[in-house]
């Protein structure tokens, strides 16, 4: 009964060191940097790296754009206000002052033509006959 013990724990024995030759093996083309999974990782790594410098440079421009808007939306109100004020001060103007004023007549370009009546001795013409 001990011979077959020692058998059996000898044969489990070698199926665990040949299970752990499998595992080491697929472990190291796991990690092989050029085609496994460490090469992927180190690619995401330096991605990662690359990504966190464009964050930051994006975060300063934010933060540029952000502080000259803000001037841009101050410099906006004042205008604003000072556009206000312009409108309210032509709502203090005398519009009726303005209306009984008579407007010039434009000058008279044409009004010798207008007292010939078509001819240059100022006749009418007879139709051409």
């Amino acid at each position: 009964m001990e011979l077959i013990a020692d058998i059996l724990l000898v044969a489990g024995a070698l199926g665990a060191g040949f299970y752990c030759y499998i595992l080491a093996r697929r472990l190291s083309r796991f990690n092989d940097l050029e085609n496994g999974m460490g090469g992927a990782v180190a690619v995401l790594s330096a991605q990662v790296d690359d990504l966190s410098k464009t964050l930051q440079q994006a975060r300063g421009a934010a933060t540029d754009s952000s502080s000259s808007l803000e001037q841009l939306t101050e410099r906006a109100e004042q205008v604003a206000k000072r556009l206000e004020l312009l409108v309210a001060s032509m709502h203090d103007l005398d519009v009726s002052a303005q209306r009984a004023s008579p407007e010039p007549e434009p000058p008279a370009v044409f009004a010798r033509h207008r007292s010939t009546s078509g001819s240059p001795s100022g006749k009418p013409s007879g139709g051409g006959h």
